[in-house]
């Protein structure tokens, strides 16, 4: 490998992303059971246990990250963009317990597991928040800090109905999903002010634009799951359906940039689009063809954002800092710093 001797410095909390694309992608190949049998079933438990994996594999890595280079992860909570992601570890721990809850039925471990991602991702979105107390100082909520990676703390609190209430958790997931669901609009406007104000965000981040397609996604999901309003769930599809198509208007300008680790933003989102449409399509059979090609392209991406992430990691390109002379030219969403 063509690694740098410092290359643990630049595993940073986005890396969880990951785990949160092929933990997702295994609930949509789970909700494809009905239309296409046990070979999705296979292909849910297979996405399932690589999503294990590498969460194991990170947390571990990321424990020695903090141990050896202690101030990379304070740069990382710090950064204007970055410190969002703290939320893709609890996130990740809230879709393996998902997953487990889908493939193996209900557990104390998994309710453990899910109990720990659940709590500690509402600590994340309060921290997050809290930075915007902050306003009118450096780390405090600026321009820069405007940017769709701001929807992941949002994210995580709408996920919790989607295994809490099998785990007997249902009131208190219906009350985190309550804060999401209060914060994701708030959220989006600051977003759009931003655009309207600034412009988008750095090239190399447009890629974070597809995270928008997630809440709709997830809020859809939920909702159902909770036995609420079918009517509610078609209106999230719309939302993200649309956010799904203003976000291709980037892929040209995306695919121009190199590979980086904030391709996988687009991972998860379009994983739950998949298991979105795959419920609705259970009561309303003209829903499977755009369902199967929803799932169809998620594997897709998610294949070759693998395929691109190992190749990367064997030459060492996505363990590297950023190439700080371009950024400046870019944007000035980035200060010097380790790989974003």
């Amino acid at each position: 490998m063509a690694q740098a001797p410092d290359a643990l410095k630049h595993i940073g909390l986005n890396w969880f992303a990951l785990v949160m694309g092929l933990a997702g992608l295994s609930l949509a190949w789970g909700r494809a059971t009905p239309l296409m049998g046990e070979v999705a079933g296979a292909g849910a438990m297979l996405l399932a246990a690589a999503a294990v994996l590498i969460f194991v594999v990170l947390m571990v890595v990321s424990w020695q990250r903090w141990q050896r280079y202690p101030e990379a992860l304070a740069a990382d909570l710090k950064h204007p963009v970055r410190h969002a992601f703290v939320a893709t570890i609890p996130v990740s721990m809230i879709l393996l317990a998902t997953c487990g809850v889908s493939l193996f039925g209900t557990s104390v471990w998994l309710a453990v597991l899910w109990w720990a991602g659940s709590l500690t991702q509402f600590g994340a979105t309060l921290w997050v928040l809290t930075r915007w107390l902050n306003a009118g100082k450096m780390e405090g909520l600026n321009w820069a800090t405007l940017t769709p990676a701001l929807l992941i703390p949002v994210v995580g609190n709408v996920l919790a109905p989607l295994a809490g209430s099998s785990l007997d958790a249902g009131p208190w997931a219906a009350a985190q999903f309550g804060v999401g669901l209060l914060l994701w609009p708030v959220v989006l406007a600051l977003i759009f002010a931003r655009i309207a104000a600034q412009g988008l965000w750095a090239e190399r981040l447009l890629p974070i634009t597809f995270i928008c397609v997630a809440p709709p996604s997830v809020v859809g999901s939920a909702v159902l799951q909770m036995g609420g309003p079918i009517v509610l769930a078609w209106m999230c599809w719309g939302a993200a359906l649309f956010f799904l198509l203003w976000s291709l208007q980037l892929v040209r300008r995306m695919l121009a940039q190199p590979f980086s680790m904030s391709f996988w933003a687009l991972g998860f989102p379009l994983a739950a689009l998949a298991s979105l449409t795959l419920r609705l399509a259970v009561q309303h059979p003209a829903m499977e063809a755009p369902a199967i090609i929803f799932l169809a392209f998620a594997t897709l991406v998610t294949l070759a954002m693998t395929t691109a992430t190992w190749k990367g990691w064997r030459g060492g390109s996505l363990l590297q800092p950023e190439p700080v002379a371009v950024m400046a030219v870019a944007s000035n969403d980035f200060p010097a710093g380790p790989r974003s």
